[in-house]
This record gives C-alpha cells, sequence and structure tokens, in this order.
C-alpha cells in the first residue's frame, strides 16, 4: 500500500517569525508598513518571507483596511471582440495601480446586469466598471444606486446617478462616415443598429440623421432598423432592407456583431460588397482590414477606453476624486468597401 504523501502547508506569519528569529509581532509591523520599524529588522523580516515564499493573507489584510483591492467590471456581452481590448485595458491600468478585476459577463440581459452587480457588492469588490444592457431597467438601476462604491459607466448616460463615464464620439464618427457616403451619391443608405435604450446606438443614429441634414439629402426612415446588437438581427434587417422596392445602394453596419450577420445576407443575395454595395461598419476586428476589399470602419480605441475607466477609478479610490466625464474620439476610416452607387437589376429580381 503506497502512502500518502504529506501536504505541506503554506508559510504563515510564525514560520516567517521563526525563520528570521523575532518575533511574531515584529513580522507583522514589518508586513503592514508600520512606520516604528528599523531598517535592520524590516531587511531580516522581508529576506525571510521571501525565503520561506510567504505570501500576505490579502483577506484578513482587506478586512482590516476595509479595501479588497479588487475592482469588478460587468460586460453586456463578452462575444464583442471591442470589450477584450477593453478589458485588457482596465486591467493593465488596475494591475500596475495594486487593483485585481474581477470580470463577468451579462450575455444581453439587463437582469444580468443587476445580479451581477448585487453580487459583486456582497463580494466587497472596492468599484465598478459597467457596460450594461438598459440605462433604464429598474432592477440594475436600483442595484447601481445600492452600491458603495465608486462607478464608472463605459457609453451609458444613467441620470442621478453619482459616477464616472468614458464616452465615445460615436456621432462625429458616424456623420462623417454616412457623409461620406452621400458625397459619393448614395441617396439610400441603409442603418442596421441596436437598442435605442443605450447611448451608443442613440449617438450612432443621432450621426446618420446629420450627415442627411448637412449634406441636404432627403432620410427615409425605412432604412433604419433599430433593435439588437447580434449576428441574427444584423442578417435579419439587411434581407428586410434588400427585399425592399428600392433597396439601400450602401449599409451602416452601426455594430461589430452585425457586420457578420449583415455580410452572409449579401453574399445569399449574391451581392459583391465593395462593388455592388458600399458598406461601413462601426468598430472593427482585425480581419476587416484583410477581407477583400477592406472593409470601411468607424474605429476607437478600445485599449485606451478601458485605461481611461480604471484611471477615473484609481483616481476616486486613491485620491477621492470626484465624478468626472471622459471623451474620446472615433474615426472614419474610409477603405475599399467606401464606393460610389451602381445600378443593380439582380437586387430588386427576386
Amino acid at each position: 500500500m503506497t502512502a500518502t504523501p504529506e501536504r505541506s502547508l503554506p508559510p504563515t506569519i510564525f514560520d516567517v517569525a521563526k525563520h528570521a528569529r523575532v518575533a511574531a509581532s515584529s513580522v507583522s509591523r514589518v508586513l503592514n508598513d508600520h512606520p516604528d520599524v528599523s531598517s535592520s529588522m524590516r531587511e531580516k523580516v522581508l529576506a525571510a518571507a521571501e525565503e520561506l515564499g510567504y505570501k500576505p493573507d490579502f483577506l484578513a489584510k482587506s478586512l482590516r483596511l476595509g479595501t479588497t483591492y479588487s475592482v469588478g467590471f460587468v460586460v453586456r456581452d463578452i462575444s464583442n471582440p471591442l470589450f477584450a481590448d477593453i478589458a485588457k485595458g482596465a486591467e493593465d491600468s488596475l494591475r500596475h495601480a495594486g487593483y485585481s478585476m474581477i470580470l463577468t459577463n451579462s450575455e444581453g440581459s439587463s437582469e444580468l446586469d443587476a445580479q451581477y452587480i448585487s453580487l459583486l457588492r456582497q463580494r466587497r469588490v472596492d468599484a465598478l466598471i459597467l457596460a450594461i444592457e438598459s440605462e433604464s431597467h429598474p432592477a440594475t438601476l436600483e442595484a447601481m444606486h445600492l452600491f458603495p462604491g465608486p462607478l464608472v459607466l463605459l457609453d451609458r448616460e444613467v441620470p442621478d446617478l453619482v459616477a464616472s463615464a468614458v464616452l465615445s464620439d460615436h456621432r462625429s464618427g458616424v456623420q462623417d462616415g454616412v457623409g461620406h457616403l452621400l458625397t459619393l451619391g448614395h441617396r439610400r443608405v441603409g442603418f442596421v443598429a441596436g437598442p435605442v435604450s443605450i447611448r451608443v446606438t442613440r449617438e450612432r443614429r443621432a450621426g446618420y440623421v446629420e450627415a442627411h441634414e448637412r449634406h441636404e439629402v432627403a432620410m427615409q426612415d425605412e432604412l433604419v432598423r433599430l433593435g439588437s446588437y447580434t449576428w441574427e438581427y444584423g442578417y435579419e434587417q439587411t434581407l428586410v432592407l434588400l427585399d425592399r422596392a428600392h433597396p439601400p445602394t450602401a449599409i451602416v453596419a452601426a455594430g461589430i456583431q452585425l457586420v457578420g450577420g449583415v455580410l452572409l445576407a449579401l453574399q445569399e443575395r449574391n451581392i459583391t460588397v465593395g462593388q455592388d454595395i458600399a458598406l461601413i461598419c462601426c468598430d472593427e476586428v482585425d480581419l476587416m482590414r484583410v477581407f477583400n476589399p477592406p472593409i470601411s470602419a468607424v474605429t476607437r480605441d478600445g485599449y485606451q477606453l478601458g485605461a481611461c475607466a480604471a484611471e477615473l477609478l484609481i483616481e476616486m479610490l486613491v485620491n477621492q476624486a470626484g465624478p468626472q466625464v471622459q471623451h474620446l474620439p472615433t474615426t472614419y476610416v474610409a477603405r475599399g468597401t467606401s464606393v460610389p452607387p451602381v445600378v443593380r437589376e439582380h437586387m430588386t429580381d427576386r
């Protein structure tokens, strides 16, 4: 019968004290940066801790200091590639400041948004970064108002909530992109976007409207399709647009998760992007630049967005700063899918 090896336990503060030949109270003062500690004592204790591989009990320290050095991040849909860059930017900045990040994915559900905010409050995270599904969902609003620590909203506007925010200038980027299409001669520009319950959609739609006003082109409301930031919605609404008696000569897929569905619908109808129809996407992934032809896009820096949100939190946590709002730019990048309109008889041939 094989003997079960003894499990080695992690070293404790008493092991460090024994190894350094000092009192446990002296080790405690050193590890907690007590000012009344000599340099020789500090060096001796830290050397012993390193030799033994001692790791402080951060839970006990957090209870003593009233902080967990952790930040919660509630994401509405982690399948959106942009959120990977945002999360990385936030986590890098938080890590450098000594904080860890807990990421949750609400899968586009306002109920899950509310549940995760409450769960993170119970876990005693120090602050929250929020990219929620809805700005007006009652349970989500209640959970945010009950949270005791600093909040930073990502591209969201919630009246009467004490919170910082990082807001992207979606309006100007879309205005530039749609304006370019109108300059090229397009008069029927389809616009597929998510729900009006969030700022991103409202601002992108405003840019679409203002481009038409600026270029004195009559806007056709039936070409504007608002509902969901999903592949399925992009696919379904593109087919709706193509089935019109006078289909669009260009489409704006106002969200990275819509563009796949839009492309699939166009492919099924044998419509060549960048030749038969113009296309602009809001946000992008690297593959869009190697698509043939490369897809035009309204871009923003996701990493910068996340880093900025984390920095606002750190200012509130460390320096007790009040809520602030930071505005970040978007840029329209014209590529091979920004082309003039052409006559396409096959689009109306059912």
